[in-house]
């Protein structure tokens, strides 16, 4: 992928204040800006990292809501498109919350005779005073119950049964209504759907969910470079992306519904453009083609099919040239992340871009932030935004090595990437995390 004047610029940059003895290689506060011609590639001004994230997220949040009804089975991963509401009382009647005796008034009682009271059974006969009956877990209390008394805590002599313990009224018994009412709201719209969500909605009575269902997903790679099979050779490299892409944005709770590689020639900007103007995915992501040479088609198919550029270029490293743009109208409309071509780049553009769009886009919540104290220091770029994969402790996060843009042997090694501001952190300096997916419960965090 050519580079250009700017890239090469803030890499010379960068080398030059990592040679730099003075305060602003060591973390010390510097320039708060630096001339555009190096803050961004094509000559325009770069968007912050954290601005380019706002901008992902208010975005995918200006998109109309969509929503489905489907089977609880099917619903995990997506967001309630409407209120949990309890349809009945839990639990729906007074159940034994352990084995042991129903007992009805003081001790020692009398035992019944006959078989136990067992979960799923019909409503069992009232205890008379002085009482007791043989009950498991989950069962209907029988009407005057007083209390339930464990196995463990009785002693059954002959045809008496006698407390080992002293015994409180309505011990080890869940009243009707215990755990909520009928008509009472058990989780709000927006609420991500989660397998525990599923096992609170089967008890609560439902079959079927109204939910937002998940992002569609559809991943271009751009590139002529690249080897579907085999070690690289002859200037040709394997294809990273394509295995990596798919199985990450499901991860992050899309529906990938399919992954294209297209050349740089005429037909794969003429392909790209097709995919641009008629693709029914909610998101397309392509890698690589993002900065300005000769072969980069993704900024000239944009304006061609009258995109709008909501972010072009962001002050991050590894990913600067990544790209955020609308391809319809503000509600309805559909949207491109344009990422690097290089590995951790593209990953840098996966954090930055494209996981706050898909929330946005699936109703979700924003992912709480979180800081960690970094384990030594960590050289920053003189203006922008670092990324960096480390790999968390008990109590630090500690750098990994192998971060460079093409790399992928750090990133997979990591539980997160730690956010570096400008200029740099020193150790035991709090940084933001971001989790990947797979370290941090995929998509149902």
């Amino acid at each position: 992928m050519t580079r250009t004047d700017a890239d090469r610029a803030l890499d010379e940059a960068l080398a030059l204040v990592s040679r730099d003895p003075s305060p602003h290689a060591s973390g010390a506060p510097g320039p708060l800006d630096a001339p555009d011609a190096v803050r961004a590639a094509g000559g325009h001004r770069a968007s912050s990292w954290s601005h380019a994230r706002e901008a992902a997220v208010r975005a995918g949040a200006g998109v109309r809501a969509r929503s489905h009804r489907v089977p609880i089975a099917e619903a995990l991963g997506e967001v309630l498109a409407e209120p949990l509401d309890a349809l009945t009382d839990l639990p729906s009647f007074d159940t034994s919350a352990m084995d042991g005796w129903a007992v009805a008034g003081p001790g020692p009682w009398s035992v019944r005779t006959g078989a136990g009271i067992l979960a799923g059974s019909d409503r069992p006969e009232p205890l008379a005073d002085g009482e007791a009956v043989p009950i498991a877990t989950g069962a209907r209390i029988p009407a005057d119950t007083t209390a339930v008394i464990r196995s463990e805590h009785a002693r059954e002599d002959g045809s008496q049964l006698y407390a080992l313990r002293p015994v409180v009224t309505g011990q080890d018994i869940r009243p009707r209504g215990q755990e909520c009412r009928s008509g009472e709201l058990l989780l709000p719209a927006g609420s991500l759907v989660t397998p525990a969500l599923l096992g609170l909605a089967a008890a609560a009575g439902y079959d079927e969910l109204g939910t937002r269902p998940r992002p569609t997903v559809e991943i271009l790679v751009l590139g002529d470079e690249l080897l579907t099979e085999g070690r690289p050779r002859d200037g040709l490299i394997r294809d990273a992306l394509s295995p990596m892409l798919g199985p990450w944005l499901s991860r992050l709770g899309a529906d990938v519904t399919g992954t294209r590689r297209l050349g740089d020639d005429p037909a794969g900007a003429e392909a790209l453009f097709e995919a641009v103007t008629t693709s029914t995915a909610d998101l397309i992501v392509t890698t690589g083609g993002t900065a300005s040479g000769p072969v980069d088609h993704v900024h000239p198919v944009l304006m061609r099919a009258g995109a709008e550029l909501l972010v072009d270029g962001v002050a991050v490293r590894p990913g600067h040239p990544m790209l955020l743009a609308r391809t319809g109208d503000r509600v309805d409309g559909r949207h491109l992340v344009g990422l690097p071509g290089n590995p951790l780049a593209a990953v840098s553009g996966l954090l930055t871009l494209a996981e706050p769009l898909l929330r946005a886009l699936a109703g979700r919540r924003r992912r709480p932030r979180y800081a960690v104290p970094i384990q030594g220091d960590v050289p920053g770029h003189p203006y922008d935004t670092r990324l960096v994969p480390v790999l968390l402790t008990e109590e630090h996060a500690v750098p990994l090595r192998y971060h460079g843009p093409a790399m992928l042997r750090g990133v997979a090694a990591a539980d997160a990437l730690a956010v570096v501001p400008p200029h740099g952190a020193r150790s035991g300096q709090e940084l933001e995390m971001l989790d990947l997916p797979w370290a941090s419960g995929g998509c149902f965090t």
